[in-house]
């Protein structure tokens, strides 16, 4: 039986609703409307059988498949709320509030458990960042990160700790997703002089100098962000700092760190300067893609080598997204850019699509690996809010735009477990749809009154970069790195600037006349005796070949200024003066 179509959770001023997914985009009957705008967060469980929401007054829970609600709580003030993996616990998180007398607050994160309804333990959790405990998969361990130490709990037995990491200042950390054994990667940030690090470990082998599984050290990093790959064997470290010392950039320094669990690490060399927008491991696990560098921004994907395999060339992008099965990327531009998507085979590395989601502030991959999100939501827009369905072909298939009057505040996917919908082949030819497509409105550049009436010049801003596969073709060497491409092409460079000089000096050589309507028919070594004379020759050559550049220039459309076309009139005059001064030699 094949799986349903993945619901669509819509949140904003019109209420809380549920659409279905495509073909139909429909509003669905799993629960009615939540109408008014009290509602401030919903969530599914990881298999997308659960779905839980506040009101302003509780929180329910239901089962979408049969409809039903399950439990009912008193929170209304809870802003958070997530399932475990295996749906046994809700987790719900409200503010920190202390007394005015200065006495502690009442604890603010709750575990209920689903099959009675019972809350299992309260927590203190008085920041909102990192505030849901981690969960391994088959939720036999669950982690928490408490005044600088992690606590592990296991079997959802809250009452005893069962271990503790302990490092001096441990500011974050990641559980790895999959079976056992568990790991899990800490970072504890620098202080006077010494390095922040990331460590490595394998739960639960803790003690020792020589405990830890990996660790890689880096000095510049006021935050990082870890990502471990789906088969827990490697995490990627963005490594990020407030401020660039070099005043090149405002958004702070970035560098990007491989860290495996069999100890190695590595920094990946990103070929361009720049911040590094965003970095996704595919789900095989054995390739990544960062973009980077200063607009337009670079794309490219690694391999665990951190060796480069194919490089998407420059354009105007900072986000990149792979699909469920990880066979097709989606480098888009969003925020301040014009939000540009690029979709793209990545087993045959081929250009699929090049749709346009304009003042998208949201995107997501719909679960079966075909179907894309993208919508404009408040409070980072105000206005135009509204979200479309799109195939990857390209073909908007579903629109919705929120009335002038109301706002999107969030719209999400139900989630379904891995393997429940087929890897299909993927088509180039754009799927059919009712929706009528809107051509994006193209800015032309502005151009002052003066050039309006002349023709353009096709001259760019930035040249833009091509696709090119960076794998070592068979027979071919392995590939040059980049200080030895710089090399090679410098060296290029010097031979061809001496072909050149021989090709100039070779019809001086030649018996037979060269023609007289260029410059280069001149002796270039004879001499007249008189230092005066030939430094009038060498004079008059230096102009011409000034004005050979000038009309080489001209020819590509270049428009030339007053006194350069004037040099170019004098041509016929320093040509007759030069002939004078050599045949007078």
């Amino acid at each position: 039986m094949a799986p349903s179509a993945p619901l669509l959770t819509v949140r904003g001023s019109e209420g809380l609703y549920l659409v279905n997914g495509p073909p139909h985009f429909t509003e669905s009957t799993v629960f009615p409307r939540e109408s008014g705008k009290n509602c401030k967060a919903y969530t599914f469980s990881k298999d997308g059988t659960l779905f839980a929401w506040g009101n302003g007054e509780r929180i329910n829970v239901i089962n979408v498949t049969t409809k039903e609600l399950l439990h009912s709580f008193d929170l209304p003030k809870a802003v958070c709320l997530e399932f475990s993996p295996k749906n046994t616990i809700l987790a719900t998180w409200q503010p920190y509030t202390t007394s005015k007398d200065g006495a502690a607050g009442i604890p603010n994160l709750q575990l209920y458990d689903m099959k009675t309804g019972t809350c299992l333990k309260s927590f203190i959790q008085k920041k909102m960042q990192n505030w849901c405990p981690s969960w391994s998969e088959d939720e036999t361990l669950c982690a928490r990160n408490v005044n600088n130490e992690v606590h592990f709990f296991e079997n959802n037995n809250f009452n005893t700790i069962a271990n503790k990491l302990h490092l001096k200042k441990i500011n974050d950390f990641v559980l790895s997703p999959g079976p056992q054994p568990y790991k899990v990667a800490v970072y504890v940030p620098g202080s006077k002089g010494a390095p922040s690090f990331v460590r490595l470990y394998q739960y639960p082998n803790f003690d020792g100098p020589h405990a830890a599984l990996a660790n890689k050290s880096f000095f510049k990093a006021d935050k990082v962000t870890m990502l471990w790959n789906k088969k827990a064997t490697a995490v990627l470290v963005i490594a990020s700092t407030e401020v660039d010392k070099t005043g090149a950039s405002y958004y702070g320094e970035q560098t990007l760190h491989y860290i495996a669990t069999n100890g190695e690490s590595a920094v990946v060399q990103l070929p361009k300067n720049g911040p590094i927008y965003d970095v996704v491991w595919n789900s095989s696990s054995t390739e990544f893609c960062a973009v980077y560098g200063f607009m337009p921004a670079k794309a490219t994907i690694f391999n665990l080598k951190c060796d480069p395999v194919f490089d998407f060339g420059t354009g105007p992008r900072n986000a990149a997204y792979y699909s469920p099965h990880g066979h097709i990327l989606v480098l888009a531009g969003f925020g301040n850019l014009r939000g540009q998507m690029e979709v793209w085979d990545v087993k045959n590395y081929k250009l699929i699509s090049k749709p346009v989601a304009s003042d998208s502030t949201y995107f997501a991959w719909c679960p079966d690996g075909e179907h894309i999100l993208t919508a404009t939501c408040a409070p980072r827009l105000r206005v135009n809010n509204g979200y479309k369905i799109w195939h990857y072909t390209g073909s908007v298939l579903h629109k919705y735009d929120v009335p002038s009057n109301a706002e999107l505040w969030q719209v999400s996917w139900q989630p379904f477990l891995d393997g429940i919908f087929p890897e299909k082949s993927i088509t180039y030819q754009a799927v059919p749809s009712d929706v009528p497509s809107e051509e994006p409105k193209v800015a032309t550049a502005y151009r002052p009154p003066a050039l309006r009436n002349k023709p353009v010049t096709n001259s760019k801003l930035h040249e833009e970069e091509p696709p090119q596969n960076m794998k070592p073709q068979p027979g071919n060497e392995k590939p040059l790195s980049k200080t030895a491409l710089k090399n090679q092409r410098k060296h290029e460079a010097k031979k061809a600037a001496k072909q050149e000089a021989r090709s100039d000096k070779s019809p001086d050589m030649a018996p037979s006349p060269a023609p007289q309507n260029t410059p280069r028919n001149t002796v270039s070594h004879s001499t007249s005796g008189d230092p005066e004379i030939d430094k009038k020759i060498k004079n008059l050559k230096k102009k011409l070949k000034a004005i050979e550049q000038l009309k080489e220039q001209a020819a590509t459309g270049k428009q030339l200024e007053k006194n350069q076309l004037e040099k170019i009139q004098k041509e016929k005059a320093l040509l007759q003066e030069l002939e004078d001064l050599e045949l007078g030699i």
